[in-house]
């Protein structure tokens, strides 16, 4: 696994998009709209945005090698298999997912379209030397709907720690304001029309083999040192 060290760290949620459809991100954040829409299938396992052991030692290369390289490489070729010639060949990441999403025929397409999106998502809520203070924009928009940052990050570990079993923890944008969000499995905010802003996998391969049960502390220290504020920035659109 070689991950591009020069890959862009904050792109927007519609270039993480494209990314995950296997195209190339050729513009600045926001500037991939187009693209995103219209890329099709065959589906690739997009390159990390910073290499597999920069989030060293909050999260290790080891848990990245498993997680993205065995988990997240699973659900793009599982994906691939599924909808290889039915009517989901030709569409977007994106599309599938919608086009599946609460349809129990379709679940194993969802469920695989789902992760990869929520995969590609998650590596691009993480960023080496994160933390710290948003970009005031965002920071008045999460004042606004939470009062403070340090009250948003308790609202996202609660909502990490109470996630029964797999799942995902969100920050979103709902309407004019910000909210957090759980989802159990694959299920996303994409398919309630919010729009996702970050997100943190509690899925328990992603923090078992540096923290076994202590999801807790794997959540306080991705909020303190990995969250990628500028990234969920983007997101606000």
């Amino acid at each position: 696994m070689n991950a591009d060290n020069n890959s862009p760290e904050n792109p927007g949620r519609r270039d993480v998009l494209a990314a995950s459809a296997g195209i190339a991100v050729a513009a600045a954040v926001g500037g991939t709209v187009k693209a995103a829409a219209e890329a099709k299938a065959p589906h690739a396992l997009p390159p990390l945005p910073w290499a597999d052991n920069a989030l060293d030692p909050v999260i290790s290369s080891r848990t990245i090698g498993f997680h993205y390289g065995k988990h997240h490489k699973a659900y793009v070729d599982n994906l691939n298999k599924l909808i290889a010639g039915t009517p989901f060949a030709d569409q977007s990441l994106e599309q599938i997912v919608k086009a599946t999403a609460g349809k129990p025929e379709h679940a194993g397409i969802f469920n695989n379209a789902a992760q990869v999106w929520n995969h590609t998502f998650y590596w691009y809520s993480l960023r080496p030397n994160g933390g710290g203070s948003p970009p005031q924009a965002l920071k008045e928009k999460i004042e606004a709907s939470f009062g403070s940052v340090d009250a948003l990050k308790q609202e996202l570990l609660t909502a990490a720690t109470t996630q029964f079993g797999s799942g995902w923890a969100w920050l979103v944008k709902d309407g004019d304001k910000l909210a957090v969000t759980k989802t159990p499995n694959a299920e996303l905010p994409l398919t309630t029309g919010k729009t996702p802003l970050l997100t943190i996998d509690v899925w328990e391969h992603a923090y078992y083999l540096d923290y076994q049960n202590l999801r807790a502390d794997y959540v306080n220290a991705v909020l303190g040192k990995l969250v990628n504020w500028e990234f969920a920035a983007a997101n606000l659109g």
